[in-house]
């Protein structure tokens, strides 16, 4: 990206920060800050800050729409233009006002604006009220076995007595005197220094519907709120083999909003909470295998851990006489990793070896100690030099390797590498 577009309304903000129109919000976090490090002007040379400056306010400019549900609702359904004040290719300026305030289910006319008509028979249907995304943990073992939850939800529903309208029968409502009808009200935020921004928030006065009933003529039933509460029971089923970002819909479970000709759905996107024994990688799982040191050398059979399904993985080793484990190596067992969805393959299972060296003075026998220096291999070939000292040794840390110096450069390498910076020198003659 070199530069702003001429038309506000072509920015695709999703491509501006490298994630799928449907990325969940820690996605999208993850993304902004990732592409803000990348086009920081403070990170790039100085021939390059006017650019980088200009890619580093758009990304800025993404993240603020997108990380707000409401803003990012408005986006979808507009683009740029429902932050812009005006209507987007091909569509006056006065219906995409409209169309914004049909979002809210809010409806009516904005004074100075031609094409609008006011009241109750001004509004447009909102074709569709918003999804409602939800965080749902799940563990490791619900993703490899599957898993049905029921749960009870509350909603809201459109009020079965009035129908939507939150008054009595043949009863009007006055126009909301807050919002002149609007059902929004223009407000300004400050989003820099000297930087200020017109936006419309829901009237709290009329709750968003520009219109205020009499106490008297209010629907008995919903209190003039036009819907009501109700609790229901859902499924939520979990399909084996499923991963860390799957989405699971709930299709029209969603709030209701009077004028809405379509109920949104309940989107959960799943989190995969860690594992203390196994983790996972695609379809194929990976797990320590502990052994001792006499197992390493001499093999073994018996179970070696529980599996997600509860069963109980056996291993007899070696299957080669005289095979010998050494830490680090990796046993690969088909076919014994995570489900795929919609089929009865598997994936794969790794288990790393580390092996359990005996604690300091568990040989104390100098007999014991003697046989097993017969047993064993030697040490390597004598090492010829014609001068040897004998030196005292300690036990040390590997990141102690090069003192204060060398952690000081672990930290810089962390922070990225550091352009070299160049001081302008006058010298006298």
């Amino acid at each position: 990206m070199n530069g702003q577009p001429e038309n506000p309304e072509e920015i695709d903000l999703y491509e501006i920060l490298g994630v799928p129109k449907d990325a969940a919000q820690a996605d999208i976090r993850k993304a902004y800050r990732k592409a803000a490090l990348q086009n920081h002007p403070d990170k790039v040379p100085e021939d390059q800050r006017a650019d980088a400056e200009v890619r580093f306010k758009a990304v800025s400019q993404a993240y603020e729409i997108l990380s707000d549900e409401e803003k990012r609702h408005l986006y979808d359904a507009h683009g740029m233009a429902a932050f812009n004040g005006s209507g987007g290719p091909g569509m006056g300026g006065e219906v995409h006002m409209e169309d914004i305030l049909n979002m809210f289910g809010m409806g009516g006319g904005i004074p100075g604006m031609g094409g609008m008509g006011g009241g109750m028979g001004g509004r447009r249907k909102m074709r569709r009220s918003p999804d409602e995304n939800q965080k749902y943990e799940v563990t490791l073992e619900d993703l490899y076995k599957g898993k049905t939850v029921k749960f009870s939800s509350t909603k809201n529903v459109i009020c079965s007595k009035c129908s939507g309208t939150g008054g009595v029968e043949k009863a009007k409502p006055k126009e909301c005197s807050s919002c002149k009808g609007q059902g929004v009200r223009q407000i300004l935020s400050q989003v820099g220094p000297g930087m200020l921004t017109q936006r419309m928030v829901e009237c709290g006065a009329c709750e968003g519907t520009g219109e205020v009933w009499n106490p008297k003529d209010k629907c008995k039933k919903c209190k003039g709120k036009r819907t009501t509460e109700e609790r229901k029971q859902l499924e939520l089923y979990i399909p084996r083999g499923a991963k860390e970002g799957d989405q699971i819909k709930l299709e029209g479970e969603a709030d209701q909003i009077p004028g809405a000709e379509e109920t949104g759905d309940i989107i959960f996107h799943l989190v995969e909470q860690p594992h203390e024994v196994f983790q996972r990688t695609g379809n194929d799982l990976s797990a320590k295998l502990d052994i001792t040191l006499a197992e390493a050398l001499t093999g073994f059979h018996r179970v070696v851990l529980k599996h997600l399904d509860g069963r109980g993985i056996e291993l007899n080793h070696p299957q080669v006489p005289g095979q010998i484990l050494r830490p680090g190596e990796v046993l690969k067992v088909p076919g014994e990793g995570m489900p795929m969805k919609r089929t009865d393959a598997k994936g794969d299972l790794y288990l790393v070896v580390e092996i359990l060296f005996p604690e300091d003075g568990y040989f104390t026998d100098d007999a014991a100690v003697e046989s097993l220096r017969k047993i064993l291999p030697g040490p390597p070939p004598v090492i010829e030099a014609e001068e040897t000292d004998e030196v005292a040794f300690e036990v040390a840390d590997i990141d102690d390797i090069g003192g204060q110096e060398g952690q000081n450069a672990w930290e810089d390498d962390e922070d990225g590498p550091r352009q070299a910076q160049c001081q302008t020198q006058e010298v006298l003659v």
